[in-house]
């Protein structure tokens, strides 16, 4: 395609501005490479925008590929070197003809290719355009993770000496080195294992030694799945692995560790938190998987919605006070504050974070890891963000006193002050506070909105069918929904007895459950509430309020989410309790 024409087609659709259109051109033929092929090097413009104006240009249609329905008989239709040199991918076989999907379907020797694999095939062709994300998905199916991991395994040939040796090669990325796959398995096994995780959604990869066996879990959606395992003589050249690419000690293995590590995966810059733990049998390794893609959301997408949506984008909208979120470890709480943090991220806002550790970088936001083991904790943070002139601050979490009292004199002081606390629900945050030292009459003054929240499986909506609740759970439904606020019963009143609830299908062929969406409560400071918290703050009068005020439970948005077929009831009943 000519690139003056693409250019042309993504500045109309304001995708590029005319000057990077021009500086696009003139560097194309100084480096003598494709427009396009500069664009998505630079990640200038996202890839389905960029594939849909293709699309127009040349009058192919554009599809979005979901790769789970593409079969192992579809794959053997176009070979691999096929797929990878001319950028097709097999779709579907419909009949007798085979769909495919194409980055740069006007390429004459890609078209020579494919009438090549129809004619040996005895099909026809449909032909869609694609973006060149999906064709990578596509291309990774013919090589399976467990594929790869086997193959590895092999040509180590029990040589565990020679497996250490290679691991610890330093190196600058996880797949450098698979140019020499023979000679360094062990690096292709830990490449592959991070890049299976991306792909997959996994929050975490754990990498655990047992008594017979190297055991690797990812956490899927909130549960451990093991997808595979390893001899265990190799345990240690994999550790090593990971100790080399975050930087920590190879020699160590009498203490925990700690780091992270960046690397760019599909794509996508991905950033890796790694954690050592020494037992018995040796070392356990964590890593925690940050990708922006799926950690960063907007507050809809968070599951933060209605009602409860109105009253946080009021609270953060205020020119000063704090934003509280609680819930126990793994609720999504930072999740959460990311989500407030991108709302107010405007270029006239000068925000500053402190971090334990930084989970993902936020363009336009100044964020700062705290490190108490030289002194540079919550507290002695927050003394120095308050000379750099903030006008929203995110501190990571308020541990004690010292950490409260300076997040409260933030926020009386005109500052927008986000930060997590452990409580049980969110009428537990002001009974937190004052036990760990702030005085009462400092609360409501600083105070604006609490937030509780739980995560729960989504379930997966192409893999769910409706059942009629149970009785006993038919009564629960019931009662809860009777005890909604006046104002949420309308937009509840299409659910009728006999209540009907979701679950996955048995014998659905894909995951029964896709992400994870919270449960919300959400709780802001009255008059009534500091007249309260001033006189006699105990959680059964701050209660009282919450009632009043037609606080919608954890387990209320629970059974709402649950009604309108988001979540299972049995989740919202595991991870709640009765209203």
């Amino acid at each position: 395609m000519d690139g003056n024409t693409l250019l042309n087609g993504l500045t109309a659709k304001g995708l590029l501005t005319p000057q990077n259109s021009q500086k696009l051109l003139g560097e194309s033929s100084q480096l003598g490479k494709s427009v396009e092929d500069l664009i998505i090097d630079r990640r200038l413009v996202d890839d389905v925008e960029l594939a849909k104006v293709k699309s127009e240009i040349i009058g192919i249609p554009y599809t979005s590929v979901d790769v789970k329905t593409i079969t192992q008989d579809v794959l053997s239709l176009v070979p691999e070197n096929t797929a990878k040199t001319y950028g097709v991918a097999p779709l579907k076989l419909d009949g007798r003809m085979l769909v495919v999907g194409m980055t740069s379907p006007q390429d004459a020797k890609a078209q020579e290719a494919l009438r090549f694999v129809a004619k040996q095939n005895q099909v026809s062709l449909g032909v869609y355009l694609i973006s060149h994300t999906d064709l990578e998905a596509v291309l990774r199916r013919y090589t399976p993770y467990e594929s790869e991991v086997e193959q590895a395994v092999a040509s180590l040939q029990q040589d565990s000496n020679k497996a250490i040796a290679a691991a610890k090669v330093k190196r600058s990325s996880i797949d450098e080195g698979e140019e020499i796959e023979q000679e360094a398995p062990i690096i292709k096994i830990v490449a592959s294992t991070l890049k299976s995780a991306v792909e997959q959604g996994a929050s975490d990869i754990h990498i655990e030694p047992l008594k017979d066996k190297l055991r690797i879990r990812f956490r899927l959606d909130g549960d451990l799945k093991e997808v595979s395992s390893f001899p265990l003589n190799i345990h240690d050249a994999v550790v090593s692995r990971v100790k080399v690419l975050t930087g920590l000690k190879i020699d160590e293995a009498r203490v925990p560790q700690d780091g992270r590590f960046r690397d760019t995966i599909f794509n996508k810059d991905i950033d890796f938190r790694v954690a050592t733990f020494p037992t018995p049998l040796g070392e356990k390794v964590a890593i925690r998987v940050l990708d922006p893609t799926v950690g960063l959301k907007n507050i809809e997408n968070l599951g933060l919605v209605g009602k409860n949506a109105k009253m946080v984008e009021k609270a953060i909208v205020s020119p000063y006070g704090m934003v509280l979120v609680t819930g126990p470890t793994g609720s999504g709480k930072t999740t959460t504050l990311y989500s407030i943090l991108q709302m107010l991220n405007k270029e006239d806002v000068n925000i500053l974070s402190l971090e334990d550790p930084v989970e993902y970088f936020v363009s336009g936001v100044n964020q700062s890891q705290v490190k108490p083991e030289i002194g540079y904790t919550f507290a002695s943070g927050l003394r120095q963000i308050l000379r750099q002139d903030p006008d929203v601050i995110m501190v990571g979490e308020i541990r004690d006193n010292e950490t409260a009292e300076l997040a409260i004199h933030a926020a009386l002081t005109g500052h927008v002050v986000l930060s997590t606390l452990h409580a049980n629900n969110a009428v537990g945050v002001i009974p937190r506070l004052i036990d760990m030292g702030v005085e009462p009459f400092l609360v409501p003054a600083a105070l604006n909105i609490m937030v509780s929240q739980r995560l729960v499986r989504r379930i997966n909506p192409k893999c769910r069918e409706m059942v009629e609740a149970p009785p006993e759970v038919q009564e629960i439904i019931k009662k809860e929904l009777e005890k909604l606020p006046e104002v949420i019963k309308p937009s509840v009143a299409k659910f009728q007895p006999p209540y009907k609830i979701y679950r996955p299908k048995k014998d659905c062929t894909e995951k029964a459950f896709s992400g994870r969406i919270a449960l919300f409560e959400v709780f802001e400071m009255t008059r009534e509430l500091e007249a309260i918290v001033n006189a006699d703050p105990t959680e059964g009068k701050i209660y009282d309020e919450a009632k009043r005020q037609g606080i919608v439970s954890l387990r209320q948005d629970g059974i709402i989410k649950a009604l309108e077929g988001l979540i299972s009831m049995e989740d919202v009943l595991r991870e709640t309790r009765e209203s």
